[in-house]
């Protein structure tokens, strides 16, 4: 479900004469429906590119990234929108949202985005945020407002409204607390069932060793760990 196969990314710093910064080579992995795998590796080792890659903010230099049917490393900016609004979900550690939009319209948009209907998005969203303890009185306003781990719930709860075939994570479990950290193992654990291919970060020990079958340590793909 997710796909990648010797991918090499490097970055040109215009604002320092033009240097190039190879971060990346010979990354491969693969993650099947069902399976969840984490990214490890020490901070600066590449875990968010690589995720951003799959994702489709960064291009790869080289190789091949596949999400389902799609060539990522390849694709038109029109077909990672398609591709992220039906096939592949992504919480992030940091909720984007434009300003004054409701939190229950925050969670039920990705929905409403594929057509479903605003009452049933809507309820979908509020069974989400009550099982994830975001009170309903805060439903009608902007999660800007929120506090840090409330953001990180909603998020969450965007994140998994839809049922992606496949989900990226990073550091789901951040910022909460014992309770909202169970629960977000449990949602976890049901995409897994569900079939949803599951590649994540996850600095959280307990929560990686319940939750994932495999582990992938990017600092293997640094360039000049393969000098």
């Amino acid at each position: 479900m997710i796909l990648a196969e010797n991918v090499a990314k490097e970055f040109t710093l215009h604002n320092q004469g033009g240097t190039v910064l190879r971060v990346m080579q010979g990354a491969s992995l693969a993650v099947a429906p069902g399976e969840c795998v984490a990214l490890t590796g020490a901070s600066g080792a590449g875990k968010s590119t690589l995720m951003r890659m799959i994702w489709g903010n960064y291009r790869t230099d080289a190789g091949v990234i596949r999400v389902g049917g799609l060539t990522v490393s390849h694709a038109e900016p029109r077909q990672i929108i398609a591709m992220r609004r039906a096939g592949l979900g992504y919480v992030s550690q940091f909720l984007r949202v434009l300003p004054r939009v409701p939190t229950l319209r925050v969670v039920a948009e990705p929905l409403l985005a594929l057509g479903v209907p605003q009452p049933e998005a809507e309820t979908r969203a509020a069974h989400l945020l009550s099982r994830l303890r975001i009170a309903e009185r805060l439903w009608s306003l902007s999660p800007t407002t929120f506090s840090g781990g409330e953001q990180q719930r909603v998020n969450i709860a965007r994140g998994f409204i839809h049922p992606y075939p496949a989900l990226l994570l990073d550091e789901p479990t951040a910022s909460l607390d014992a309770q909202n950290r169970e629960t977000v193992m449990q949602l976890i654990e049901e995409a897994k069932a569900r079939g949803t291919a599951i590649l994540g970060i996850f600095h959280d020990e307990g929560a990686r060793d319940r939750l994932c079958d495999r582990v992938v340590d990017v600092t293997g793909f640094r360039p000049e760990v393969q000098a």
